[in-house]
């Protein structure tokens, strides 16, 4: 029930906040402040539970929604799930602190939407029924929409529709996935179910998987905003509130790569092994194709979204490279992106707050005047460019060490994007704090309110960089369970295929072929079964139902 609360307390405080915005733009702020807080601390707490060795899930909750069509509220976390709402409260915090003073209309309404976000996120990140985790996911997008077209920037609504057509198909595609997913596994076991657990390890011929697996991916790769499909995104970053821009960066863009973690490669193991080398080929590309536009970038929250596209390259090269170390390092770009992006987000909000500009060419010169926000800026751009003692430079140097045994060639360009981005990085340090004053002005440094944001997220960025376990060990059993999954691909329904003997368990029966017995006939000595499965390096096997397969412990037979 814990998981429910988590969910209930965001909507809750958002409705709670629309409601007393009538009568006071002090009220929304407090209440999702304290919602930001309570929330934290839940996590938190449930993050310190002491664990039961062995249990599949920190947490869970199950319970009937729409029986007739299979449909349930099932919410569970692990360790990556932990992660990753642990990570979406804190950046909520952090928004909420950010509007503060930058949201003056509507203010009550400006909250409500927010932590509707910060739901459909949360509630992304919890669902294991597919068609839960669709309601969440299109959840995020119509309050994303109003906070984009009614609080941004003078592009506002050419930017707000375009980020709504974009990530509407894609979720259209993905919808249409799911039911797929849906009929097939209907028609395979006669079960009509949404529940993640039963449409694992689903059967279906390759062209069938691959087109499923396909409008999966295309969802979440829309809202990572990975080349070709990112042309939303410096749009949507740049005119987004500062708070629309924490959370688009930090909390949208991770639900897309926790999507290919959790749902493409558990689901589409074989699929996903076909796709493989495109993904990583697109992965290469946005890294290079974000690191050289950031460069030519002059506006500065510009720059910053194109840095974003550079960053999630690597998140989708390390998903694809099916390797446990890249995956891992994968856990770890998406936080440490997460909240060095944000903190970007912030230094460029305050400062076009304080100059009425994002332009780099009317800035230069601020570290004189603004030391403190010339000294967090500086931090963050080095962790931007993978500075080693910071933690993109822990995700980063993983998934390059993860992908390389899968593709030489592509590993090594993509190192190059680590070279271009200590380029693009200094070009900010030196346009906006170093070179020239652009004029006299006296601008205030950091304030109270702006330290409280930043100086969590600047020891975020550090603890990340000198003790990454504290990451690694959370999401651990999370990414070798999946990486075990894909690492043995579904097989299509009566498809003969090899499966080494040797990489059964000691406990496996195995039946015996020297008579013609039935599959159930079993060698009654384990002894000898395990000497036969020693001497018995590689066998043929047909599938015929893969679940059945599982649940009965039973090898197939021989043709």
């Amino acid at each position: 029930m814990i998981l429910v609360w988590l969910i209930l307390i965001l909507l809750g405080s958002g409705l709670l906040a629309w409601l007393l915005g009538r009568w006071s733009s002090l009220w929304p702020r407090i209440i999702c402040l304290l919602a930001m807080l309570a929330q934290l601390g839940i996590i938190i707490a449930l993050w310190l539970e002491p664990s039961t060795n062995g249990q599949e899930w920190m947490a869970s909750y199950s319970h009937a929604w729409i029986p007739s069509f299979g449909i349930q509220i099932k919410l569970a976390v692990d360790g990556l799930g932990l992660l990753m709402i642990l990570l979406n409260a804190f950046l909520g915090l952090i928004a909420v602190l950010a509007s503060w003073k930058e949201i003056d209309k509507r203010v009550g309404f400006y909250h409500f939407n927010l932590m509707l976000v910060l739901a459909g996120v949360t509630g992304v990140f919890l669902s294991f029924d597919l068609f839960l985790f669709y309601f969440s996911w299109e959840l995020m997008l119509i309050p994303m929409f109003f906070l984009i077209s009614i609080w941004g920037h003078e592009n506002k609504r050419y930017a707000a529709i375009k980020f709504f057509l974009f990530t509407q198909a894609s979720g259209m595609l993905m919808f249409l996935a799911i039911m797929g997913l849906y009929f097939v596994h209907a028609q395979n076991t006669g079960v009509y179910t949404f529940d993640y657990d039963q449409l694992l390890g689903t059967a279906f011929n390759p062209r069938t998987g691959f087109l499923l697996m396909l409008g999966f991916v295309i969802a979440f790769i829309v809202k990572m905003a990975i080349v070709p499909l990112h042309s939303w995104l410096p749009d949507a970053y740049t005119q987004a509130p500062t708070a629309g821009s924490v959370i688009l960066a930090g909390s949208l863009l991770n639900a897309g790569a926790y999507g290919l973690i959790r749902f493409v490669l558990p689901l589409f193991p074989q699929a996903s092994h076909q796709f493989a080398i495109v993904a990583m080929i697109l992965g290469v590309f946005s890294i290079l194709y974000g690191a050289k536009l950031a460069f030519a970038q002059t506006d500065l929250k510009r720059l910053i979204a194109y840095i974003s596209v550079s960053h999630v390259g690597f998140i989708l090269l390390g998903v694809f490279a099916f390797s446990e170390i890249a995956l891992q390092g994968v856990v770890m770009q998406i936080i440490a992106h997460a909240i060095c992006i944000g903190a970007l987000f912030i230094i460029a909000g305050g400062l076009q707050n304080r100059i009425q500009t994002r332009e780099l060419g009317q800035m230069g010169g601020l570290w004189a005047t603004m030391p403190k926000m010339g000294v967090l800026g500086l931090l963050f751009v080095m962790a931007s460019l993978g500075l080693p003692g910071l933690g993109n430079f822990v995700g980063e140097i993983l998934i390059l060490m993860g992908s390389f045994p899968a593709s030489k060639a592509l590993t090594i360009i993509a190192a190059v994007g680590l070279i271009m981005s200590v380029v693009y990085s200094l070009r900010v340090m030196q346009k906006v704090f170093y070179g020239k004053e652009y004029e006299p002005r006296k601008i205030p440094d950091v304030k109270i309110r702006e330290m409280l944001m930043m100086f969590p997220m600047a020891v975020l960025i550090i603890l990340l960089g000198i003790y990454p376990m504290s990451v690694l060990h959370v999401s651990k059993d999370s990414v070798q369970k999946i990486i075990e999954r894909v690492s043995s691909p579904n097989n299509s329904e009566g498809e003969t295929v090899k499966m080494s003997i040797k990489e059964l368990p000691d406990n496996f029966i195995l039946p015996s072929f020297e008579k013609e017995e039935s599959i159930n006939s079993v060698l009654p000595n384990s002894e000898v079964a395990k000497a036969e499965k020693d001497n018995l390096d590689v066998m043929e096997v047909k599938i015929v139902n893969r679940k059945e397969f599982k649940s009965n412990n039973q090898v197939p037979k021989r043709d």
